[in-house]
């Protein structure tokens, strides 16, 4: 077990601890590759995390699943070593290699002790600049996620995810299935997952935060090391921006299940938008603080509904969705959705009062140091906000932007979102939508390609 060391203590022990105990340095190598750093010597293991721009957005419509395929083949052989010779090198310096596919972003990281750690990174240097995709290692692979995908279309959270992502986004590339579909995993080919790999790992679109006991120069050798035999400039499609319908729909897809999953949405905002900050105080007073949220109590302490309830922000390179998801009793699904929409018209006509916001306020600010309380978490943090391009010293100015959102900026923004009229609506089950609607004249609405509700933020 990592101990906690002096810098996670004085993390923990104040909400401004991040500015004062965290210094981020923005390393360029010698050959021009850009990281951020943090030199933490107290904790012998280095972590470093990668992304580079061209997520599952890019996957061809025929080919959905293919950046997702690539993410569980970069570990299983690259260079001279096959898959079994290549886990064993990573066994014998004890690190840890992991690789994911979102829809922005294809993601990597590396965990090493730090006596390891030229080892290790020539290992994640040779995953990314030469993949061998053998044909026995891409066929287990295929297996796997067809498993996957199987199964996938007898759970109803995703069912309903699913169905949400198509009726709002339609053909757009966000709609398409991550983990691909019965009929896009096996028209896959080796030639498609060297393509990928050829196309999205490059010098130009990659973002890289490294945590641990490692100074700026060393850093710079190594990142030389580990990435300099990459393309200068990447070959990725342009992806549309795109917004949600604000049509009203309510989509059912009939299954005999005892309780319905319920997931709503509206269109939300970028994360580059002055709002944003606002938006995620608003959230979070409305459905995104857990117990003390107006949908918990409502929904779950005062009529017993449902057990959680929540909403969440959803800012996408191009979309934004503002999410809701619940799941109840076939019988109560009406009362249910009839109440999100009432909390969400009385934010948008009389805003919060001064003590939710003062409420919100302290929680959002006094949890943000339990971000940083390792260093993969570290890392993880300033990987992403290298991605949503916050600025170096966001950590800095977090806290105030939160701390200067006034009732006046939630009345504005919860009239610029909540706007129930326009919910779309996905459920999976047997509903009774009464005093609502009643059931759709179409019962069964199932799309025949899933989107990606494994991506929906908790």
């Amino acid at each position: 077990m990592i101990r906690l060391t002096a810098f996670a203590l004085a993390v923990l022990l104040s909400p401004f601890a991040t500015a004062s105990a965290m210094d981020i340095e923005r390393v360029v190598s010698p050959g021009g590759i850009e990281a951020w750093l943090v030199e933490e010597p107290s904790i012998p293991v280095v972590v470093m995390e990668v992304a580079w721009k061209g997520g599952t957005a890019t996957d061809p419509a025929d080919k959905a699943g293919l950046a997702n395929m690539v993410s569980g083949l970069l570990d299983e052989g690259a260079g001279d070593l096959a898959s079994a010779e290549f886990q064993e090198r990573l066994d014998d310096v004890a690190a840890k290699m992991s690789f994911s596919a979102e829809s922005d972003y294809f993601t990597g990281s590396l965990t090493t002790l730090a006596d390891r750690r030229d080892e290790a990174f020539d290992l994640f240097s040779l995953a990314v600049t030469a993949p061998r995709f053998d044909e026995e290692a891409v066929e287990r692979i295929r297996a796997q996620i067809g498993t996957i995908v199987s199964r996938n279309r007898d759970s109803p959270d995703w069912i309903a995810a699913n169905t949400w992502y198509k009726t709002a986004l339609g053909d757009h590339p966000y709609a398409l299935a991550n983990e691909g579909t019965p009929e896009s995993i096996p028209r896959i080919t080796r030639a498609d997952l060297q393509d990928f790999a050829a196309r999205v790992f490059a010098r130009d679109n990659m973002k890289i935060a490294v945590v641990g006991p490692i100074s700026a120069a060393e850093l710079g050798t190594l990142l030389d090391r580990t990435f300099g035999a990459l393309p200068e400039a990447a070959d990725i499609p342009s992806i549309p921006d795109v917004e949600i319908a604000p049509d009203g729909q309510v989509m059912v897809v009939v299954r005999d299940f005892p309780q319905s999953v319920v997931i709503f949405g509206l269109q939300g905002l970028a994360r580059d938008d002055p709002d944003f900050i606002p938006a995620f105080v608003m959230n979070y007073v409305l459905g995104g603080g857990s117990f003390s949220s107006r949908l918990m109590e409502e929904v779950r302490e005062k009529r017993g509904l449902a057990y959680s309830i929540g909403t969440y922000l959803h800012p996408l390179d191009h979309a934004a969705m503002l999410f809701g998801q619940v799941g109840t009793k076939n019988e109560r699904v009406g009362e249910t959705l009839a109440i999100v929409r009432k909390e969400m018209a009385r934010m948008a006509e009389e805003g919060i009062g001064e003590e939710e916001l003062a409420d919100a306020k302290t929680f959002l600010t006094g949890s943000y140091p339990l971000r940083f309380t390792s260093n993969k978490s570290i890392a993880n943090q300033l990987l992403g906000i290298q991605l949503e391009d916050l600025g170096i010293d966001y950590v800095e100015r977090r806290n105030a932007m939160i701390e200067a959102v006034t009732q006046e900026d939630i009345a504005r923004v919860a009239k610029r979102l909540l706007k129930p009229e326009n919910m779309l609506v996905a459920i999976v089950g047997k509903p009774d939508l009464s005093p609502d609607s009643g059931l759709p004249e179409k019962d069964d609405m199932a799309p025949a390609s899933p989107a990606h509700p494994g991506e929906m933020p908790n």
